[in-house]
């Protein structure tokens, strides 16, 4: 039997950002423009702009469930950084983040392709809102 509910008071919680876009940003300035421009790199303001939608979205995440949680921000890889953060959990709750508009194994992309291949622990993938219904089932 499977029973759904709150968990129990002592079950603890975290929500995690991870972010790859200042390095990115910093990498292709230097790929494309060369160095030595500092100045019109472009990779610091992108780096805040992660920073204040990473804050946005741990906010609203804490938010939802309610309860006290570990806020963690990392830097990296999205997959690789969400397994490493997994380490040592009962259970880790990601959201589809593919084509959320109909069913089957688009719906998965691949940072949480990843993490369902390699999570360290039990994964509960959810849909981020309803789900589409079984009429959008890819034919065989």
């Amino acid at each position: 039997m499977v029973r759904w509910g709150p968990p129990p008071p002592s079950a603890r919680s975290k929500t995690l950002s991870t972010s790859f876009a200042e390095a990115l940003a910093h990498g292709a300035f230097a790929g494309l423009l060369g160095r030595g421009h500092r100045e019109r790199d472009p990779g610091d303001r992108v780096g805040r702009l992660a920073d204040d939608s990473a804050q946005r979205l741990l906010d609203a995440a804490a938010q939802r469930l309610g309860r006290p949680c570990t806020r963690v921000e990392r830097t990296g890889r999205t997959g690789h950084e969400v397994v490493a953060a997994a380490e040592g959990a009962e259970l880790l709750v990601p959201a589809r983040d593919g084509d959320r508009t109909r069913l089957g194994p688009h719906s998965l992309g691949p940072a949480t392709r990843f993490v369902v291949d390699h999570a360290p622990c039990p994964v509960l993938l959810v849909w981020p809102e309803p789900a589409p219904g079984t009429d959008t089932i890819p034919a065989p």
